[in-house]
């Protein structure tokens, strides 16, 4: 065992490693007899193929290799594909247009082209009993603003013969267009700016003859209600369950007669406080699995741990499968096996199949999105812990811990430790296995993933806790979260790094522009300006931030007061900024205006822009980039050894 300072480990967790193969897997469906999901390969691009795994086994790509299976409706997409009987239909990123895949056949467009290219998107496609039409979010760009835009459900003639037929709207979104077993009813839910579908939403049931729609009826939520219905589905029995936060956590609800629906009590399947859903940042998810014996499979989250469940409507419980999975996603069965992808502080994600109807539900890995390159003693184990803020209130977060079987630091040293949140910021990090923080730990950094209040996966009133206060709450428990590290000495408090992108960007960049907590940080595409985030974004977030800060224009001064672009001068710590010029969600303006006020004002600052990119770094090359940067960062103002086959990051203003 070597003794090195923290920070300066030597490491077999390359960036390459981190990246190399780290597929993603999603949106399972069961066809027949076999087994189809998506897979997004960073090793290929970026691009998203569909995959199917028959009974015997064997896993082959379904999409060509030129195929990129990607919808841009509200940006985040999902939903992006349906199969029924073999033949399968995606949207395709190229050209946004639905491409009809039959077996044995090359894939062809059956929407219309559009006058201006990716004009009209479609998501969350979903068959018709009969397999004459794809149901779909249909998202109508009539030119470059958020008010441009129209999303809309669609009827899509299955074939491509004939145009589609809008089948409802009257709401700025609409998304979930579920027919029912028997192809007579359709529900779908709807919402309204200023509301995100976790803050208010109206599920709508009506009836369904070919593509007609009539006697549409507001079956839960609604305007005023409060109340966030989200993800309908529907039972073999032609019964219509949905999730509801009515009890203040997303539980699993049920109506009985589509036709009475609209004057009957929902009933709570099984009242529980734990959120039985994420939040819908994207199309396509499954929240319920029905299975023959009744009892339905369901996915309970426990203060951000993720678990396969069943849920038994008769004796109104929820009981968690015997598994060492905590993250779990994306349901599927045949009404005897359920399927779902999973994940753990130990394992990778894969696709785990569990045979319900067996008394002991023993899971069983089918496919794996890739293979431990590492030994296991390189992987940090997480510690969940509770912690006060400086506020008086309590946020969670998971404690990684700096991990190495041939690395220790020197005595009475404490490590430098870096402080992550998810983005969103309406979301979770669940406790996984990430080569992105065992890059960090087996350097000798401690690191520190923060739930702060506003995350899902705690309920509603937790959830809520963010309005109003983002770029308070969050920055708090953040900075919080770093003090409580320090004070048990598990941190250099001189050494206290903050990073995140997206959503916890704006995070990372507030709490290095208003508090003293902390001795650098690293945004990856980051907000710097709310305001401008408001004025810039898409559609689907364009009003977000209402709930968040404050109405905007109205109350711009407290966008102001909490812009770090705008009191930039208040920064005390060298900043790195990573940004793809190519991010319509948190535009390249944003970073580029802070990377103006920081060089303006003298402070160190590091900015790293990669053209081909969106929001979010798809792409291998860019990914590995990103990640020496920022490492290079934190060597240069740590003042730690920087070695010589790493690609210094050029510091400005130093």
């Amino acid at each position: 065992m070597r003794t090195e300072p923290y920070g300066a480990w030597e490491s077999p967790i390359s960036p390459e490693l981190v990246v190399q193969g780290a597929r993603r897997l999603g949106e399972l469906r069961v066809d027949g007899a076999g087994l189809w999901w998506l897979e997004q390969r960073p090793d290929e691009g970026g691009r998203t193929a569909i995959v199917r795994r028959d009974p015997d086994g064997t896993v082959a790509d379904v999409t060509p290799e030129e195929a990129n299976v990607r919808t841009r409706v509200h940006e985040y997409g999902g939903g992006a594909y349906a199969v029924d009987d073999g033949t399968c239909w995606y949207t395709e990123f190229e050209d946004q247009r639905i491409h009809r895949l039959d077996p044995g056949g090359a894939p062809r467009p059956i929407t219309p082209e559009p006058s201006e290219p990716a004009a009209l998107r479609y998501a969350d496609l979903t068959p018709t009993a009969d397999r004459r039409h794809l149901l779909c979010v249909r998202e109508r760009h009539h030119g470059p603003a958020a008010t441009d835009v129209v999303n809309e459900l669609v009827a899509v003639p299955a074939d491509g013969q004939g145009a589609p037929t809008r089948l409802a709207g009257g709401h700025d979104f609409v998304a979930a267009p579920r027919p029912s077993p028997d192809g007579r009813h359709l529900a779908w839910v709807g919402w309204d700016h200023p509301s995100m579908p976790w803050d208010e939403t109206t599920l709508w049931v009506a009836r369904l003859e070919g593509t007609a729609v009539s006697r549409p009826a507001a079956v839960a939520g609604g305007h005023g209600s409060g109340e966030s219905v989200i993800l309908p589905t529907w039972a073999p029995d032609g019964a219509l369950h949905f999730m509801s936060d009515r009890s203040g956590w997303w539980n699993l609800h049920r109506v009985e007669d589509p036709d009475a629906a609209a004057d009957r009590q929902p009933q709570n399947l099984a009242p529980v406080a734990d959120d039985l859903a994420l939040p819908p940042w994207q199309f396509g998810q499954t929240p319920a699995a029905f299975l023959d014996d009744g009892r339905i499979a369901v996915v309970r989250i426990e203060d951000a741990v993720e678990r396969p469940a069943l849920l038994d409507p008769a004796a109104g419980t929820v009981t968690p499968l015997p598994v060492a999975h905590t993250v779990c996603r994306s349901l599927a069965t045949d009404g005897r096996r359920l399927w779902y992808v999973g994940a753990s502080p130990r394992l990778f994600e894969e696709i785990v199949e569990v045979d319900v109807a067996a008394s002991t539900c023993e899971p069983r890995s089918v496919h794996r999105s890739r293979d431990l390159p590492v030994d296991p003693d390189w992987l940090p184990e997480p510690e969940s812990v509770w912690l006060p803020t400086g506020d008086g209130e309590r946020t969670q977060a998971f404690v990684y811990p700096p991990t190495s079987p041939t690395h220790r630091g020197p005595e009475g040293e404490r490590p430098p430790a870096i402080v992550t949140s998810h983005g969103g910021p309406t979301g979770h990090s669940p406790p996984s296995l990430s080569l992105s923080t065992a890059f960090w730990t087996s350097r000798g950094f401690a690191v520190a993933d923060v739930n702060y209040r506003g995350s899902t996966g705690f309920g509603r009133a937790y959830r809520d806790a963010l309005k109003g206060r983002w770029g308070l709450a969050d920055v708090d428990d953040c900075a919080s979260s770093a003090r409580f590290l320090a004070e048990r000495g598990d941190a250099d408090p001189t050494r206290l790094a903050i990073r995140g992108g997206s959503a916890s960007g704006y995070t990372t960049l507030c709490a290095l522009t208003f508090t003293d907590t902390f001795a650098a940080g690293a945004s990856h595409f980051g907000v710097a300006d709310p305001a401008l985030l408001a004025e810039e974004t898409h559609k689907f977030e364009s009003r977000y931030l209402d709930g968040l800060i404050a109405p905007f224009p109205e109350r711009r001064d407290v966008y102001d007061a909490r812009s770090p672009l705008q009191h930039a001068g208040q920064a005390s710590c060298p900043i790195i900024l990573l940004q793809g010029l190519e991010d319509l969600v948190v535009p390249p303006s944003q970073a580029e205006a802070m990377v103006a006020a920081l060089a303006e004002r003298g402070i160190p600052h590091a900015y790293v822009a990669f053209p081909d990119e969106q929001h979010g770094f798809r792409k291998a090359e860019n990914q590995i980039a990103a990640l020496e940067a920022e490492l290079s960062f934190y060597l240069q103002v740590f003042g730690l050894e920087h070695p010589p086959d790493l690609p210094r990051v050029s510091l400005r203003g130093a």
